[in-house]
């Protein structure tokens, strides 16, 4: 397995929508290994391919966080929102393709979804609480959609504009 390096915002394959997968690969199995392994060195709890530069429809997930849990690595590949409930709840949201920047985001506080698994098989699952958050907030990231497009526009350009220094105090390293 290897850690991949996450695309920093702003980077335009971040606006981009991903493409569906066509069939499960062992390309796609070594992808979401890499992906996991990526995610917990972070450490966060979802990563989406572009945040990788991997275009596709593929998103990893895991939202345990408690030492003594099991914890519950999830790949979803080609996954669909449902069904959305009316309730809402706000949670502070950061995201690993925008380090140290945190707002709070209103989403569904209850989602379905659906998606293939690397066993090929048809899943689906109603998700609550962190899990709707996260799963909400990497299928965004497949459709070229940011935590930060959820604020308002001043609030935006502050972190676009944060995001924008960090990458150049990296790229003098």
């Amino acid at each position: 397995m290897t850690i991949r390096p996450i695309l920093i915002h702003p980077d335009p394959r971040l606006k981009k929508v991903a493409d569906p997968v066509a069939e499960i690969t062992p390309e796609l199995q070594r992808l979401s290994d890499d992906m996991l392994e990526t995610m917990y060195d972070a450490p966060g709890i979802g990563l989406a391919g572009p945040q990788i530069g991997a275009m596709q429809q593929i998103l990893v997930m895991d939202c345990i966080k408690d030492e003594d849990e099991e914890p519950r690595p999830m790949v979803l590949v080609n996954p669909k929102i449902t069904w959305s409930s009316e309730d809402l709840s706000t949670y502070e949201e950061g995201c690993l393709s925008i380090p140290e920047q945190f707002a709070d985001v209103e989403r569904p506080a209850e989602v379905d979804v659906e998606w293939l698994g690397l066993d090929g098989a048809g899943h689906q699952e109603r998700f609550t609480g962190l899990w709707a958050t996260c799963v909400q907030h990497e299928i965004d990231h497949l459709n070229g959609k940011l935590f930060i497009d959820y604020l308002k526009p001043l609030k935006r350009q502050m972190i676009t504009r944060k995001m924008q220094k960090l990458k150049r105090e990296r790229a003098r390293g």
